[in-house]
């Protein structure tokens, strides 16, 4: 039989009044850094699950339940039980604005552990351009590194690269990579990737089915071109539907349906306005508003939004959400919730007006609920979920 001593009674005392204060500190943590909202068809909870982020662009999930988050300094992180560890041997970025941008897992990640990032690669005289490796993780580093694509131009500045990823149910990649502010007519230039969305095989070559891919003029990997900003791009597996969400240059915030071939317009024809009034946009390129042979928007996003982040709700969390788009917007600091049918937004619900802040990437988890990143000073994950 064995016999406690008091000393050791009060050491067990000691440790069961600790562990309760403990569990009531994370309690109360949790409770601090989490808010209730109701929407019109949904009651929403948002909490925040990590912080001190610096510039994050992306999340993606991993199968262990793990998320990665990527920061524009050149950090693949992975959060796990609320702490983060950067992956080593991740590519070198130029940073200046936007680094390391987006993430994603390969559709057979489980079969062969490859993840994709797209980047501002440092070029000479501090240019740079996007490009895309692949690689694989082991523990805590980022191995088999593969460079499987570089845009064929570099810039002064590329920090204003940006770049999403999207993978269709066929297997294919989508890559939006940014226009060049200062040469912006490259958008129209099919020999040339900026302002365009590029369509890869998972090793990065040119299916041999792209619009263009016979053309000798043109850049083999172009799906579709005309764009100036892409930076909300998610494909619905179920119907191969290409959904993106750009930026206007003031005003003229669009979301676009996309399609193989499609000239969508910029920068011959903006819906955005000046910068200094409320003229329509001007410049040596614009001339119109709309323009035969150019697509049309799906939709404006009015006010401005700054779009950054585009999901599709597929899971059962939010039934009264099912199907709809959520496009995270920068300078909005909001979300949009828009309901399609027919390829036409009928309904626009904003959500987390000045709540979170910047939204920099907006995910469907695994688990259904949503995942936003904003870019504050810091920036910060956060999860939503339903009340």
């Amino acid at each position: 039989m064995q016999i406690r001593t008091r000393k050791q009674s009060n050491f067990f005392i000691i440790l069961l009044v600790l562990t309760v204060v403990c569990i009531g500190c994370a309690q109360e943590e949790t409770e601090r850094n989490t808010k209730e909202f109701q929407t019109e068809y949904e009651r929403i909870k948002v909490l925040k699950v990590a912080g001190d982020l610096e510039r994050p662009w992306s999340i993606a999930f991993l199968p262990d339940g793990r998320k990665m988050i990527t920061e524009g300094p050149g950090r693949l992180n992975i959060l796990e039980n609320g702490e983060l560890t950067v992956v080593n041997g991740t590519p070198e970025v130029n940073d200046r604005m936007n680094g390391l941008l987006d993430v994603v897992l390969h559709p057979d990640y489980e079969e062969n552990g490859w993840i994709y990032l797209t980047f501002s690669r440092p070029g000479p005289d501090d240019n740079a351009t996007h490009a895309l490796v692949r690689g694989r993780l082991n523990g805590h580093d980022f191995v088999d590194m593969e460079e499987i694509f570089v845009q064929n131009r570099y810039s002064d500045p590329c920090a204003r690269c940006a770049s999403r990823l999207a993978w269709d149910s066929e297997g294919y990649l989508y890559m939006s990579i940014r226009d060049i502010w200062e040469n912006k007519i490259l958008a129209q230039d099919l020999s040339d990737h900026s302002g365009s969305i590029l369509r890869l095989n998972d090793d990065g070559s040119v299916p041999a089915d792209n619009p263009f891919f016979d053309d000798p003029d043109a850049a083999g990997e172009i799906y579709s071109y005309g764009h100036r900003a892409i930076q909300g791009l998610v494909i619905d597996q179920v119907n191969n539907e290409i959904w993106a969400t750009e930026h206007g240059p003031r005003g003229g915030d669009e979301l676009n349906y996309i399609e193989r071939g499609n000239n969508y317009g910029w920068p011959v024809v903006s819906l955005g306005r000046s910068y200094s009034d409320d003229k329509e946009f001007e410049d040596e390129w614009t001339v119109a508003r709309h323009k035969e042979g150019m697509v049309d928007p799906v939709y404006e996003l009015l006010p401005t939004h700054a779009p950054s982040g585009l999901a599709l709700v597929t899971a059962d969390n939010f039934p009264s959400w099912q199907g709809n788009l959520l496009s995270g917007g920068l300078a909005g600091q909001r979300i949009r919730r828009l309901v399609i049918k027919n390829y036409t937004v009928i309904h626009d619900e904003e959500l987390l007006l000045f709540e979170i802040g910047r939204i920099r990437d907006i995910r469907e988890g695994p688990d259904g609920n949503i995942y936003i990143l904003t870019d504050g000073n810091p920036g910060a994950l956060y999860m939503m979920e339903p009340a």
